[in-house]
């Protein structure tokens, strides 16, 4: 096993502080189109996170991720809690340590696959994997963490203008079109801070 890396417990922090500052934006986008718990199930989460940050900041890139995951199967309630649990535990399972740019994409496309396979969606159905898969497609293509982020915003962007039909939204029919998808925003508010510890972003 690696040494630990001091950015593990500073990018845990800051994605679970990003979350948490963007709850109510992400609730009010949920309202429109979901059960309007979003914001609330991912603040609960990422507070859990926070009160194991020492625990976390002790482990390597792999078991940090691992565990973060699991407190957000744990903790957040809804889809999003086995989602992005799965997808945090499924990145701390792949992923190298230290982490390098191949582990990294290797990580993420196997993370993706996990999701994918927990709800049973694919990209295009207006979903949290809008922004994911996209993402993971820049990271192949050697982008840096500014122009991953910028993938990230136009790619949550864009679901506004998608008809969802996977999820509570897919109830909703062409009423669903119009709206920005809670799960992609939250995605693309995760991704942002991860590439704002790593670049210039903003």
């Amino acid at each position: 096993m690696s040494d630990t890396d001091k950015d593990v417990g500073a990018t845990i922090e800051a994605v679970a502080q990003a979350i948490i500052a963007h709850a109510d934006e992400l609730t009010e986008l949920d309202s429109a189109i979901g059960d309007g718990d979003h914001g609330h199930n991912m603040k609960r989460g990422m507070l859990a996170v926070l009160d194991d940050l020492e625990v976390l900041s002790a482990k390597p890139w792999d078991e940090a991720l691992k565990a973060a995951g699991m407190q957000l199967v744990m903790k957040v309630g809804g889809a999003s809690g086995p989602l992005y649990g799965t997808l945090f535990m499924t990145l701390g399972k792949t992923l190298d340590t230290p982490p390098t740019r191949a582990g990294l994409v290797a990580a993420f496309d196997a993370a993706i696959e996990a999701v994918m396979a927990r709800g049973k969606a694919h990209a295009g159905q207006k979903t949290m994997l809008d922004v994911v898969v996209p993402v993971a497609a820049a990271l192949k293509e050697g982008k840096g963490p500014a122009e991953i982020a910028a993938v990230a915003a136009d790619a949550c962007a864009a679901t506004r203008d998608m008809l969802a039909t996977k999820g509570r939204a897919s109830f909703l029919g062409e009423r669903s079109i119009g709206h920005i998808d809670p799960g992609a925003r939250s995605s693309q508010i995760i991704i942002e801070a991860i590439a704002a510890r790593f670049g210039d972003v903003k």
